[in-house]
């Protein structure tokens, strides 16, 4: 465990030392952010963090999770040159990158089977959960028990589906993105960012 604590390290003080590098003004026009003092501040879901080649903070000034660190470093790593706005709702599994082929398994294991599980017969706590994140219905015409768009990032946005069982079908959660999600952010961390909006759905639910 203290190996693996050491290698996390290495690997932030790595992403810091790149961030540092980067030219974070001509990222913030492209993403959409705010920049601040040497860094930049990213809202994440419901939060905002700071972010330079100084560190990542929350707004208490700590660090957060490994994992959040590495979504908000790459998130400013992967910059695109170009802002891209394809708006159309795919499939995780839709985006073209071998490495979204290969994580397929885990979003569908430690995002959408986790909300399924939690909300099934509950709809209207999944709605209220979403919305404590900032989200907001989305039409999709399809009929959903439950259809709610969530910002997870600036320039990418989820939909998050649900239909709960009934006679004729069991239950069912989809979580998607818009297209252009993949030109912002790597797919092993639209993943990890799923995962996050998975956990944070189920804390808030348990929270009211």
């Amino acid at each position: 465990m203290h190996k693996k604590a050491e290698v996390f390290e290495t690997h932030y003080q790595d992403y810091c030392r790149r961030i540092g590098q980067s030219d974070l003004k001509a990222a913030a026009e492209i993403l959409g952010i705010e920049p601040e003092g040497d860094g930049v501040c990213i809202r994440f879901l419901n939060q905002t963090y700071q972010v330079s080649g100084e560190g990542i903070r929350d707004g208490s000034g700590s660090r957060p999770a490994y994992g959040l660190c590495v979504i908000l470093a790459k998130y400013i790593l992967c910059c695109p040159d170009r802002i891209y706005h394809d708006p159309r709702w795919v499939a995780f599994r839709d985006f073209k990158k071998d490495a979204a082929i290969t994580n397929v398994n885990y979003f569908t294991s430690d995002v959408e089977q986790p909300v399924l599980g939690h909300f099934q017969g509950r709809p209207d706590r999944l709605e209220r959960a979403c919305r404590h994140l900032g989200g907001i219905p989305h039409d999709t015409g399809a009929g959903y028990d439950v259809s709610m768009a969530i910002d997870l990032l600036p320039r990418i946005r989820l939909l998050v589906l649900f239909n709960d069982r009934d006679e004729d079908f069991p239950a069912l959660c989809r979580v998607l993105f818009q297209k252009h999600s993949e030109f912002y952010l790597d797919p092993e961390s639209l993943a990890m960012s799923g995962t996050g909006l998975a956990k944070q759905l189920i804390r808030a639910d348990k929270a009211t």
